[in-house]
């Protein structure tokens, strides 16, 4: 799987762990480093040539409009995401050809957004027939090992430290992680609809409105009905609608 790097920039350092932690929720993302100034910045992105950059805008001595700017003369000009606690930068940040601006403090389901639209610029779009590859999960139980195909699986939840696989005959359980699952099934179509929830949206038949703006979600050949967090809805019924 593709992996899209990035460099994190601000000179307030819980200002970057927090968008750090929030960057490691994003199986397609890796941080590969951080800078506190608009100088460590430019000097980082020659060094470890970043995909994006996440720049906050208000620092001292080279601000962020000035780096962006040092940015786009580089070899290999990352895409760049401008943060900041005020609004009034988004004009000049968009003329530097910025493809989002976050404010602070960090909305997660608008990072989410800016995520996808990330992925939708630098990651390649799977092929009509990648969904035919051979390649399937690996589940050993009692002394066996089953090959499973993403295809047969309705959904794959966490349930504390054990992954469960759950397809329309069988139940599996693993210790593979979530998010590592989910940066496997990238060529499928699994979505997270919760922090503890994938599903398979080739099975989706009903999204109902819950409370709190979450809604339930039934899948074909599945009487349970799961929880979709209200963060994931927007990006799901994009996802599921034509």
């Amino acid at each position: 799987m593709q992996t899209i790097r990035i460099l994190v920039v601000d000179d307030e350092r819980y200002a970057r762990e927090e968008l750090m932690y929030l960057l490691s929720k994003f199986p397609a993302v890796q941080v590969v480093g951080e800078a506190e100034s608009g100088e460590a910045a430019i000097l980082k992105a020659l060094q470890l040539l970043p995909d994006v950059v996440f720049l906050d805008v208000e620092m001292p001595k080279m601000n962020g409009i000035e780096v962006a700017k040092s940015l786009v003369e580089l070899k290999k000009v990352p895409l760049i995401i401008f943060a900041t606690a005020y609004p009034q930068f988004a004009a000049e940040a968009f003329r530097i050809n910025a493809i989002d601006y976050l404010l602070k403090p960090y909305d997660e389901e608008q990072l989410q957004q800016t995520i996808a639209r990330i992925e939708k610029t630098l990651l390649p779009v799977p092929t009509a027939d990648s969904s035919e590859t051979l390649g399937k999960l690996a589940v050993e139980a009692d002394g066996e090992i089953n090959y499973i195909h993403p295809k047969e699986i309705l959904y794959i939840c966490r349930d504390e430290k054990v992954t469960k696989i759950i397809t329309q005959t069988h139940g599996y359980e693993v210790r593979t992680t979530l998010k590592e699952l989910e940066s496997r099934l990238v060529p499928f179509s699994f979505f997270r609809i919760h922090k503890g929830y994938l599903v398979n949206l080739t099975y989706v038949s009903r999204l109902t409105p819950w409370f709190n703006g979450a809604y339930q979600l039934e899948l074909e050949g599945l009487e349970e009905k799961l929880s979709v967090s209200r963060n994931y809805v927007k990006e799901l019924r994009q996802r599921l609608e034509l």
